[in-house]
């Protein structure tokens, strides 16, 4: 691989890995030596990293870091054109995988065993589960775990199955978890249906005026709760292969009531409702009953994808093959044939033999995310691999209605969504990532590439939410009530508006030409009203506020914020105050229960590091910015965080990252995306290197 004399990718070289030279790997409890260009530093198990030197990195040594990146990216890209890196949650979804098959009848030995193989690999000393790497124990996933263990064969005798068994009595016992485990272990009558919340398929009638109608669920809660509403009805009972005495505090009273709330509060209300929902059980209107359950399972199968699952996710894809098997599906029906060939696609085989699964899968995401990072990286933009890369995202597009249209009936389609295949769920944040990505290729079939990007930019303007911001699937779907059900105890289950979902949406618009669009502008005034008073941003979909800061400091600027808006400098201040020692960024998933110990602290991590960045470089903290000082480079802040990502590179060109760093539920449901921690790192270097796109670019669409 060679680069040109202005240091940018060869518009020859192709994606063959190129040859690397060994570097040893980083390990905090092994004291190595790291260097980058000019400047060393060690690691310990004590002092993570001595601060480096702020001289400026060599640019031949970035140069290098950024080339091999680019080199190990390039060859990960699919032959159709798309990139996709494994979305690792936490072990309920092999648990609940094991268990769908148990419920249905179809597990087999040999899944069970390298599932089994997974979990038990995935326990922390103590016995227990957490949600993600590094976290705390967890009871509901510890709970989950056991039981997929047991049907694995292993005995509750056995040393790792009594520490995790005596966690859970010390924690409160299977009564204390979550209301979706509880709900695992009364179909097999672990648990009785009569102590769990009450969901009736009734639902489906209520107009979306009313407060607690489907649609004022976020649209992955909805995509739940509907089927749950089907499996709440008819309360299965499958045999239990094994009893749970030993996981509950008082086996005398396995099952004990929790005391009312005040009836005054909201949680008193609804639970109060719920008595008169479980009444209602006993006595529904047999008609009214059969054609609501009608009505969930028509939804249901209308809500099918193409490739059998339903949006792109595991909740809603287990429990509507769970629903429709109730509803006389038998497994040899298309629709039951066609869902669970699709938990086929989601599973991952380890090298060792064990087996996980994807909770989702993110192929728009990915391939959006490295078509930016492969641009700002010096790719031509006339590359072949930016080409095929975007004649697969134009085949993604969506151009008929989904649920969104609910709320915007007279909009026109046009988007992206997530998944493979979502087409009932596109989602205005991949949306407008694409459209960025798009708009940095040189296509040789220009007007379609334009068609496509005006029907994304239109569609996302038309999913605006009344305060000017934006949320990811739905507008306006911020009713706080659907969180105060006694059944939504999951997770989030609304979805409004974001600070990173709008920052992304600024952003391409302001790409597009409409910085001063009004609607930009509203969008731009609720950013400016929604930071921190400390000077960062929430991050919804990312961790956390190092995700929702890298987020936005490129949007303000790109729709024309000055570099010297205060705002802007106490966003720079933030990320400065919480770079580590060692000249990296992370922050820890705990930041959503305790910002003030958490926000921007953690491990330092390479995606972390890359927002923080990304968010500097936009800010005028690089090579040649506003505030780099004198003679190269950039601030001293800018310096470290390059450093970093040039010590820590692993030999193949990619990053180490067992941190989770994305968000499905903030706190409830982590994400490691496996390549957040390659494409980010090459955007950072390549903005870095090469200057950063919303600094004034020519972006015009070719």
């Amino acid at each position: 691989m060679t680069a040109t004399a202005d240091g940018r990718l060869d518009p020859e070289y192709d994606s063959e890995p190129v040859a690397v030279e060994e570097r040893p790997p980083v390990d905090a409890l092994t004291q190595v030596v790291l260097a980058a260009g000019g400047g060393s530093w060690e690691v310990t198990g004590s002092d993570l990293n001595r601060p480096p030197d702020d001289s400026p990195p060599d640019r031949a040594a970035i140069d290098d870091t950024l080339r091999r990146a680019t080199a190990h990216l390039l060859s990960l890209q699919d032959s159709e054109g798309w990139w996709k890196g494994n979305l690792e949650t936490n072990v309920t979804m092999d648990a609940e995988d094991l268990l769908l098959r148990q419920f249905l009848g179809i597990r087999t030995e040999a899944q069970t065993s390298a599932t089994a193989e997974w979990i038990r690999s995935q326990q922390r000393e103590d016995g227990t589960w957490s949600t993600f790497h590094g976290g705390p124990p967890e009871i509901s996933t510890t709970v989950e775990a056991y039981v997929a263990l047991r049907l694995a064969g292993d005995r509750p005798e056995a040393p790792h199955m009594l520490s995790a068994a005596r966690f859970v009595r010390e924690s409160g016992g299977i009564a204390a978890t979550r209301v979706f485990t509880r709900i695992w272990l009364a179909l097999f009558g672990w648990w009785p249906w009569e102590r769990l919340p009450e969901m009736p398929p009734e639902i489906m009638f209520l107009p979306k005026w009313l407060p607690l109608n489907i649609y004022a669920f976020g649209c992955w809660a909805r995509q739940t709760i509907v089927p749950l509403t089907v499996v709440s009805a008819h309360r299965p009972v499958r045999p239990a292969p094994f009893t749970l005495t030993e996981l509950h505090t008082d086996p005398g009273n396995p099952f004990p009531l929790r005391p009312l709330a005040p009836p005054a509060s909201w949680d008193g209300l609804f639970e109060r409702l719920d008595l008169v929902l479980h009444a209602y059980h006993k006595r529904a209107v047999r008609p009214l009953r059969r054609l609501a359950l009608s009505h969930a399972g028509r939804w249901i199968v209308e809500r099918q994808e193409a490739d059998g699952c339903w949006g792109g996710i595991q909740p809603p894809a287990v429990y509507s093959l769970i629903a429709l098997h109730l509803l006389g599906y038998e497994l040899e029906h298309p629709v039951m044939q066609a869902g669970l060939a699709a938990f086929e696609r989601f599973t991952v085989h380890t090298e060792d033999g064990k087996r996980w699964m994807e909770a989702c899968q993110s192929p728009v995401w990915d391939t959006c995310l490295a078509t930016i990072a492969l641009a700002d990286a010096g790719l031509p933009p006339d590359h072949p691999a930016l080409v095929k890369a975007t004649d697969w995202m134009l085949g993604e597009e969506i151009t008929r209605r989904g649920d969104w249209s609910v709320q915007r009936p007279g909009l026109a389609p046009g988007g992206w969504a997530f998944e493979f295949e979502n087409d009932t769920y596109p989602d205005i944040d991949d949306t407008a990532e694409v459209v960025l990505a798009l708009r940095r290729v040189a296509h040789p079939d220009p007007q379609r590439v334009a068609g496509a990007v005006n029907r994304g930019v239109e569609w996302n303007l038309g999913m605006q939410s009344k305060n000017g911001a934006w949320g990811a699937f739905d507008v306006d779907n911020t009713s706080t009530l659907p969180n105060k059900l006694p059944f939504c105890d999951f997770g989030e289950v609304v979805d409004p508006p974001s600070a990173d979902v709008t920052a992304h949406v600024v952003e391409m618009l302001a790409e597009v030409g409409k910085a001063d669009d009004p609607r930009t502008r509203r969008g731009v005034e609720w950013l400016l009203r929604n930071q921190e008073a400390e000077g960062s941003w929430f991050g919804r979909w990312g961790t956390n506020y190092i995700y929702g800061t890298g987020s936005v400091l490129p949007a303000l600027v790109a729709a024309q914020v000055p570099l010297g808006d205060p705002a802007i400098r106490r966003a720079v201040r933030w990320l400065e105050e919480r770079q580590n020692p060692d000249g990296g960024w992370g922050e820890d998933m705990r930041s959503y229960e305790d910002p003030e110990q958490w926000s921007g602290r953690g491990e330092s991590t390479a995606s972390q590091t890359a927002w923080a960045l990304m968010a500097l470089l936009a800010a005028g903290e690089g090579p040649g910015g506003r505030y780099a000082p004198e003679g190269g480079g950039g601030t001293a802040a800018v310096e470290r965080g390059v450093r970093w990502l040039a010590a820590t590179q692993l030999p193949e060109g990619s990053w180490d990252e067992p941190q989770f760093t994305g968000t499905g539920f903030p706190w409830d449901f982590s994400i490691n995306y496996h390549l957040y921690r390659l494409v980010f790192p090459v955007t950072a270097l390549g903005r870095y290197l090469h200057g950063n796109p919303v600094l004034g670019a020519d972006r015009r669409l070719r």
